[in-house]
């Protein structure tokens, strides 16, 4: 389970996060949204350490991810935005790479790269260095090595971002397996139909707060729309205007 607690983060004096609360529990596939520059990215970063905060915390099962950052590493599985590949290695060796990191080997590990490359059809450029991948098999090898070690938690930044469609329906179905294992995914997209597709929660940020915070269904009557895309220009809109009330959110 993910929880972030009045989270706070500023850059040059400017205040990015504002105080956010939410929570993504396990057997379930929370989404993150919001507009470019609204803290999706930071909000992530702090919960996969990767940022300190400058006020609340980001929790995964109960794990501070700014005072126990090792115990929280060892629980989750991350597809950045930056995805990071190291050229001169194959996209096997990445896999089996991170695997030996999370202190796996021998036959287990590799029955796991296995499965993930069949998975995420990846075994035409499985055994190719990475050097000159494009967008999508870069992305594939950074999802395959974020669940080689089968993390409790997910969580994942523009997961289908770059890749085809039949690699997208590949991917969306590996992630409601994810949760149907009773695990916690927790991930940012801008494609609304990704995010309907899969999502059991919604959590809508702007402008360093969480303007939004539900089911599909409940953020519909709470906004009377029925589009996704429109039930998002809405909440969003809430949450600029002070007068019209928030949809299960917080505020500074």
């Amino acid at each position: 389970m993910i929880e972030v607690q009045g989270l706070r983060k500023s850059f040059g004096g400017i205040e990015v996060l504002r105080g956010v609360d939410f929570s993504a529990g396990n057997g379930e596939i929370t989404g993150l949204i919001g507009p470019n520059g609204a803290g999706k990215t930071t909000t992530l970063r702090t919960l996969y350490t990767v940022l300190r905060p400058d006020g609340g915390r980001a929790l995964v099962d109960g794990h501070d991810a700014n005072l126990e950052r090792l115990e929280v590493q060892r629980r989750i599985g991350v597809l950045p935005d930056n995805r990071g590949l190291y050229p001169r290695l194959t996209a096997r060796e990445h896999v089996r790479y991170f695997g030996r990191l999370h202190g796996l080997g021998g036959a287990a590990l590799e029955g796991r790269i296995d499965s993930l490359i069949d998975r995420l059809r990846m075994a035409d450029f499985a055994d190719r260095r990475s050097k000159g991948f494009s967008k999508g098999q870069t992305l594939k090898v950074a999802l395959a090595r974020a669940l080689v070690h089968e993390p409790a938690n997910v969580i994942l930044d523009e997961p289908t971002n770059g890749l085809d469609i039949e690699s997208s329906r590949a991917v969306r179905e590996l992630i409601r397996e994810i949760r149907d294992q009773g695990r916690c995914v927790l991930f940012s997209s801008h494609i609304m139909g990704e995010v309907e597709a899969l999502c059991d929660r919604i959590i809508v940020i702007s402008d360093g707060l969480i303007v939004a915070n539900g089911a599909p269904e409940e953020l519909r009557r709470a906004t009377g729309r029925e589009d996704l895309e429109d039930v998002f220009m809405a909440a969003v809109a809430a949450g600029a205007d002070p007068e019209s009330g928030l949809i299960g959110s917080n505020r500074a």
